[in-house]
């Protein structure tokens, strides 16, 4: 089967399932697999994934990672330059950024950034976003960490703007960009979509104004779909807050999924009133599909799944279930 054929059969085959499900490719050391993942690892992973049928691809934003109780951090890929190489290498699925953390760039220039790669993709660009929240990494590579939401709240204004209407004059108090226009425009007229996490009220409220997707990932669900369906019912309410239809929000939701012979991390995370326990996603492929399934019931368009450990093995195990979501 030829390249282009094969393309078109897994289009169609997607087509049948009852919500998108992507994969976040690993780019942490020591997190979803041992060490450091390198790019001659990362690019067949990334080809499989598309070839066996995964919807999108996703990236995280962090430059040093540093878990609560460890003594030192981990260390992470830059995403956005990560992304760029994964546009060239991949043909048909799309790619996202789970998420970008605002604080970190410019929002106008981010915006010329999105425009560009949406542009070298052809149209397949995710542009997920959020206020950020890692203090070592601020600190460390030294970007403010105060008043994070208000930031956000100025450059998401910035960034909407430039990518649905293509120019933006804005002065605040954190960001600025005076008579900016966004020259040449990409493949869509309205830019990629903008994908917002969060779940904070005042950020559901933002969320509610300006995202196009919203996320809400498996730490705070508690990677079960009773979580999501608390934070669902609190986005829904926000839209309504702001006269938006909620049905007009997509929602997608990051899901953990563990091999039987995973590392099990989440065993020594801290617990305590505020620490939540999380229970990866476990079983046979019937049940893993089902409980996808759930998140369909739910009104959950796409699924981001965190793979552990993420290998071109595991990921050829995971295509089990994506047939099986394609007889649903």
């Amino acid at each position: 089967m030829s390249t282009t054929t094969q393309g078109v059969g897994q289009n169609r085959a997607a087509a049948r399932r009852p919500l998108k499900v992507g994969l976040m490719l690993p780019q942490t050391d020591g997190m979803r697999g041992p060490g450091t993942r390198r790019w001659r690892e990362l690019a067949p992973m990334a080809r499989l994934a598309e070839d066996v049928g995964f919807d999108s691809l996703w990236v995280v934003d962090h430059f040093l990672y540093l878990l609560e109780g460890e003594a030192s951090a981990r260390g992470c890929w830059e995403s956005w330059t990560l992304l760029s190489a994964l546009a060239a290498t991949t043909a048909r699925v799309e790619l996202g950024t789970l998420v970008l953390g605002m604080g970190f760039r410019n929002p106008a220039l981010l915006a010329k950034m999105a425009e560009t790669l949406d542009e070298v993709s052809g149209g397949r660009l995710i542009l997920g976003v959020g206020s950020g929240y890692h203090q070592h990494e601020y600190r460390a590579f030294g970007y403010p960490h105060d008043h994070r939401i208000s930031r956000f709240e100025e450059s998401i204004q910035i960034l909407h703007a430039l990518l649905k209407h293509g120019q933006v004059d804005f002065e605040g108090q954190y960001y600025s960009a005076r008579d900016c226009e966004l020259k040449p425009r990409g493949p869509r007229v309205d830019g990629p979509p903008i994908l917002i996490g969060g779940i904070s009220p005042r950020m559901l409220g933002i969320i509610a104004r300006y995202a196009d997707q919203w996320n809400v990932y498996y730490d705070d669900t508690t990677n079960d779909i009773a979580g999501a369906r608390t934070y669902m019912d609190r986005v829904d309410a926000a839209c309504q807050a702001t006269g938006r239809d909620p049905a007009t929000l997509a929602r997608t939701v990051t899901v953990l999924i563990a091999d039987p012979n995973a590392d099990p991390w989440w065993t020594r995370l801290p617990t305590g009133r505020d620490m939540k326990v999380i229970r990866p996603l476990t079983g046979d492929t019937q049940a893993i599909a089902e409980e996808l399934r759930g998140y369909a019931r739910l009104g959950v368009s796409h699924i981001q799944i965190s793979l552990e450990p993420t290998t071109l093995a595991t990921i050829e195990n995971l295509a089990r279930v994506l047939e099986v979501l394609e007889r649903s």
